[in-house]
């Protein structure tokens, strides 16, 4: 996955956190990943400032597993930032 998500265990999730160089970069980011939760009818939980946004994708089913339809939105997701530099947070 091209935006270095790390898998979380408890609760099990999939996050990831991506720079921009300006807020219209940001933005654009933003209005493409509405546009794919509206298509794919998944709400990814996401939080952001004038720079960056940070992504959590957690399971739908209390599996408390991460399929292979949630790394396949997360593969959808890299698609909409191809040229931006991903952050990886450690908490």
């Amino acid at each position: 996955m091209g935006l270095n998500w790390v898998e979380r265990k408890n609760p099990v999730r999939l996050e990831c956190r991506v720079e921009f160089s300006d807020y219209d970069e940001t933005r654009d980011f933003l209005d493409r990943a509405a546009e794919l939760a509206e298509k794919q009818d998944y709400y990814p939980d996401m939080s952001f400032g004038r720079t960056h946004v940070s992504i959590t994708l957690s399971p739908l089913d209390d599996s408390g597993v991460i399929n292979e339809t949630l790394k396949r939105y997360a593969g959808l997701m890299d698609e909409l930032a191809p040229v931006v530099q991903p952050v990886n947070e450690t908490k």
